[in-house]
């Protein structure tokens, strides 16, 4: 089989996505990016080769094959420049008709019979025997499913895609917005003046302050702090939310609590650098599971035992709960505003809210929704992303005065 001429990886990559998009195919510049990092870790010695690469990181469903076979034999075959972008930018490549097929090389791998494919045509059309159909079903599935679990309500995950979400979820990271500590560091353009060791350097000087030592505040990560419903009508989301728990527990050092009937702080639970172990941990820690939802309780609770020693001051507070609470809205409404005076910012998570025509008219949502700063729902990975960008935004509520019973009080906010 010929070997290919050694190209640059992105030119090439642009080039054939580029094709590709104005044949039809839904290909973004990020499609591009991975083509290329794809060529470069592993570069193809063939058009086989080539062939597998590119399918595998640019095909994510089976009615695109048609086309992408065209489009790259026409390209590979030398009937159209992936370079060439003249003419109408909206008209589909001149890719001619069908595409070309060559007489297929024999496999020379032992013990293995069948044909090496040569062709995007024949690849797709299952000429080759069913061993080697297979083979391609599996990396076709390998490119695709990925993508799909992306969009897949966490609801409908079936028991094998679990496994595959959870590692999805730990590649998440969740980062806090910085702040300022008391502590300071020594910086010759510090905005202040370190008088212990100005006056500590004057005693080498005979007393007097000939060298001024400048310092400026430190900054550290907020901390973050995760509120977790675990109660009957959270459980199909329960699963996954865990995972993201645990993740945020060892990778930046979060505090974790879960609540139904009553609350449990599992941080220790999940502070392990086995995933499964601490969820095992976690899971025989509480044992009222699957239970009702006691939400004015169980944030009440949080701000006394936890919020108010310095857990939830200044910090980052996530509630991951569809708001189904037993409780009177105006217990919750009390009990989201003392944690709204301690922590920097609330992020709502509500898996409840992709659905369509969704309305925040629960008792427990629509109490606690005006002390949020962010609403977001996290019944897929796509809509974890936004989690992730919710956390890690530093904007909090601009208003320091709000509407109470009697009259305006001034509430503290957090430093």
């Amino acid at each position: 089989m010929p070997e290919l001429p050694t190209v640059a990886a992105g030119p090439l990559s642009v080039g054939l996505t580029t094709a590709m998009h104005r044949a039809g195919l839904p290909l973004s510049p990020e499609r591009a990016a991975g083509l290329a990092r794809a060529l470069r870790l592993v570069p193809p010695v063939d058009r086989a080769a080539l062939y597998w690469t590119c399918r595998i990181a640019l095909v994510t469903d089976r009615a695109q094959l048609p086309v992408f076979d065209a489009v790259f034999s026409a390209v590979f075959d030398g009937r159209l420049d992936p370079a060439d972008s003249r003419g109408d930018p909206s008209a589909p490549p001149a890719i001619g008709s069908e595409p070309r097929t060559r007489p297929a090389a024999p496999d020379r791998r032992p013990g293995r019979e069948g044909t090496a494919p040569e062709s995007g045509a024949g690849l797709a059309s299952g000429e080759d025997g069913d061993g080697e159909e297979t083979e391609r079903e599996v990396l076709v599935a390998v490119a695709s499913t990925e993508e799909r679990l992306r969009q897949t309500s966490f609801a409908d995950l079936t028991a094998d895609e679990i496994g595959g979400v959870r590692d999805l979820v730990r590649r998440l990271v969740l980062s806090t917005p910085e702040r300022r500590s008391r502590r300071l560091r020594l910086d010759r353009r510090g905005d202040r003046l370190d008088l212990r060791r100005t006056v500590r350097a004057a005693h080498r000087t005979g007393g007097d302050p000939v060298r001024l030592v400048h310092a400026r505040r430190r900054t550290r990560p907020r901390r973050l702090v995760l509120l977790c419903d675990v109660s009957g009508s959270m459980e199909p989301y329960t699963r996954i939310y865990l995972t993201l728990l645990q993740g945020a527990v060892a990778g930046a050092r979060a505090e974790a609590f879960v609540f139904s009937t009553r609350l449990t702080r599992l941080t220790r639970q999940l502070a392990g650098r086995d995933p499964d172990q601490a969820l095992a941990r976690a899971g025989a820690t509480s044992s009222d599971w699957a239970g009702g939802t006691r939400l004015a309780e169980a944030v009440t609770r949080f701000v006394a035992d936890h919020g108010r020693r310095g857990v939830a001051r200044g910090a980052v507070v996530v509630v991951l709960s569809d708001g189904w609470a037993q409780d009177n809205p105006d217990d919750v409404a009390e009990a989201m505003r003392r944690l709204r005076r301690l922590a920097h910012r609330i992020v709502w998570v509500n898996p409840r809210k992709a659905a369509p025509g969704y309305a925040p008219l629960v008792g427990g949502m629509a109490a606690a929704l005006p002390f949020c700063d962010a609403f977001v729902s996290g019944h897929d990975l796509v809509a974890l992303e936004q989690v992730v960008a919710a956390v890690a935004d530093d904007r909090a509520r601009p208003d320091r005065w709000r509407p109470e019973v009697g009259g305006l009080r001034r509430q503290r906010c957090a430093p």
